[in-house]
């Protein structure tokens, strides 16, 4: 039987779209990854996040913001990028872990300002699902990375 992987999804507050994708992770695939997810500064949940997750059938209500010190304990084999910020200033993971960058539009800013409702949520919705094809076709992503590394 094959190990599982660890995976770490690294963005810059771990409020959102970090927490999506481990969330995504554990649901799709958790069978072969354990995924985790963590930022360069400790926030907290986002609670629309966790709202539309929900709505997919994928509770993160339980999840919190960590800092990437808070996981230095453990053995990386993946480190996805998934926001600019985090992607310019990931640090060299010791071992071999395979970083990989796929950016993802950051719900909180682009909806900064809007009163909550239907045309926020569509916002985390659209993400949410981007994330969600992303991590559905994860095995493909990492396969082609490790074969430029």
């Amino acid at each position: 039987m094959k190990r599982k992987r660890n995976i770490l999804f690294l963005c810059t507050g771990n409020s959102c779209r970090s927490q999506m994708a481990e969330g995504w992770t554990r649901h799709l695939h958790g069978d072969r990854y354990h995924a985790y997810s963590a930022g360069i500064l400790k926030t907290k949940l986002n609670p629309h996040a966790a709202f539309v997750m929900k709505e997919s059938g994928v509770d993160i209500s339980s999840h919190w913001s960590k800092e990437l010190t808070e996981l230095d304990s453990i053995d990386f084999d993946y480190v996805v990028t998934v926001c600019g910020h985090a992607h310019e200033t990931c640090p060299l993971f010791p071992g071999n872990a395979v970083v990989i960058h796929h950016g993802f539009d950051d719900p909180p800013s682009i909806t900064d300002g809007m009163p909550d409702g239907e045309e926020k949520l569509a916002v985390y919705r659209r993400v949410r699902d981007e994330i969600g094809r992303f991590v559905t076709r994860l095995d493909e992503h990492l396969t082609t990375q490790e074969g430029i590394k």
